[in-house]
């Protein structure tokens, strides 16, 4: 009998009875409120006057008014450079003790984004939500006494300045309670290796020794863990290592890509669960099981407000247009693309993280993640979203009977006009020029703006198959491997040059 697994259920189903039917909307402007006051007296506070800002009829509306939006580069240049460089108080109260990096999705060089202590503890508190919500999921009580494996990024942190650095994934594990340390795996010594391609060698070599019965991390690296573990026992299917694996954590991008080929890889079925933490904090987690859905986690130092993701508000790299109207938790509308904004318990002000969200239940404050601002195919007036892309591959898997989790592309000018030449990574390879009119066949009845495009500027779709492994390796090459680091899914032209260089270089 599982007697420990039989009273952490218990507790876990207790929290969840006793919990009162949260407000969001009312909990948000208490964050926003909270955030204001703590920051009130820094640099950017006394800037903007956060304390006339508090004593506002309006306090949304005031605050909306007076900060403007932020990205990366214009935070950093205007604000978290002087936090680099030791300034204490400049966003927020005091000096953070660590620094996410994080390449995003684009670009080679490092983003160095500040993580206090209140972020910690608001990871902390959020992966206490998504534990409490297990209680919904129905999972016997022996899942409560198995392993956990986490696979992030190395946390063998590297110091600078005095500050500790690393992806945010190896921050939080390299920060978790020291209670829980019993059921984390890969366990501190392996999770430090730096090395991807070595540390995923010892799990595989250790894997028999562990009993996990749930797993957290990005899916394209995941897949290629479970398919190392899989290779190195000569066995069929990851169930036939760890047998009682029940559930599976996703985090940080769409599931839906990788959902066939994540599936060919286990016995039977396991519990997906979708989570959103970015290097900027934790925001989001699957609460109940009829839905791929992730409720907002809307008490816990973060503040959201949502810009309609329209062509007329986005510039090219991604940055918002200075009269791009935001709107608050109460005002946004379900199945609406809207480009994520947030403030945070880091000193994120009015930051565009650069992920475009949609909400699928306003009343749970319920989303999925539709993309990036800077995935947003629109050369020639297409006006296709990554989770139209998404929609897509997905039908070609349907269609072709293949498997396709990962996938890049761009409008690419060729003499005739333009293509959008893809490059699908998946190691069926089938007959391109057919896989191409499928693919286009599906784009014009699914999106009347594609449709268009096609009738003008946009001549047709070519395709290429390349091994998945190119993917990782291209990832390997440019930034990093496993972690937050996630494939581009739309490149301009001059990334996608260097893109098919690098694949005519690896065939």
């Amino acid at each position: 009998m599982a007697i420990i697994g039989n009273i952490i259920k218990g507790v876990i189903e207790a929290k969840e009875a006793l919990s009162g039917e949260p407000n969001p909307v009312e909990e948000q402007k208490e964050v926003l409120k909270e955030l204001l006051g703590k920051a009130k007296d820094t640099q950017f506070g006394k800037q903007y006057d956060f304390v006339a800002i508090l004593k506002s009829d309006n306090i949304q509306k005031a605050f909306a008014e007076t900060i403007p939006y932020h990205d990366y580069k214009k935070i950093t240049e205007e604000w978290w450079s002087k936090t680099i460089d030791g300034e204490p108080d400049v966003t927020w109260p005091g000096s953070p003790d660590f620094f996410a990096l994080s390449s995003g999705t684009t670009g080679k060089k490092s983003k160095r984004i500040p993580v206090t202590e209140d972020m910690i503890d608001s990871i902390t508190r959020a992966g206490r939500h998504q534990v409490y919500a297990m209680s919904n999921f129905d999972m016997p009580a022996d899942f409560f006494e198995k392993e956990i494996m986490m696979l992030g990024s190395s946390t063998n942190l590297h110091e600078r300045d005095g500050k500790k650095e690393g992806e945010i994934s190896g921050i939080s594990a390299s920060n978790i309670p020291f209670w829980f340390k019993k059921y984390y795996k890969p366990g501190e010594q392996i999770a430090q290796i730096d090395d991807w391609d070595e540390r995923v060698l010892t799990i595989a070599k250790n894997a028999k020794n562990w009993d996990i019965g749930a797993l957290s991390g990005i899916p394209s690296w995941m897949e290629l863990m479970l398919k190392k573990v899989i290779d190195y026992h000569n066995v069929d299917n990851i169930h036939q290592i760890w047998p009682n694996l029940r559930a599976y954590t996703s985090g940080g991008v769409a599931f839906d890509p990788y959902e066939k080929s994540f599936n060919a890889l286990l016995d039977h079925p396991i519990q997906i669960i979708d989570t959103y933490l970015a290097s900027e904090g934790f925001f989001a987690c699957q609460n109940r099981p009829e839905t791929s859905s992730m409720k907002l986690i809307t008490d816990n130092g973060i503040y959201f407000e949502f810009v309609p993701f329209e062509p007329k508000y986005v510039n090219q790299d991604g940055s918002l247009t200075d009269d791009a109207p935001s709107i608050t938790l109460d005002e946004v509308e379900e199945d609406v693309d809207y480009v994520l904004i947030i403030s945070t318990v880091s000193g994120a002000w009015r930051y565009i993280i650069g992920d475009t969200i949609a909400f699928t239940d306003v009343e749970r404050a319920e989303i999925k993640i539709t993309g990036r601002t800077k995935f947003f195919l629109n050369t020639v007036g297409s006006q296709l979203s990554v989770n139209k892309l998404n929609d897509a591959v997905k039908h070609l898997e349907d269609e072709l009977d293949i498997k396709v989790p990962e996938y890049t592309l761009c409008a690419k000018r060729f003499d005739d006009g333009f293509y959008h030449t893809w490059y699908l990574g998946s190691d069926s390879k089938l007959d391109e020029e057919k896989t191409a009119d499928v693919l286009d066949k599906y784009l014009k009845e699914a999106n009347k703006n594609y449709k268009v495009a096609r009738s003008k500027a946009l001549e047709g779709v070519k395709i290429h198959f390349v091994p998945q492994k190119m993917f990782a390796e291209w990832s390997g090459a440019n930034k990093k491997k496993g972690g937050q680091v996630k494939m581009e899914r739309v490149m301009g032209e001059e990334r996608f040059k260097e893109w098919e260089d690098f694949v005519s270089q690896k065939a």
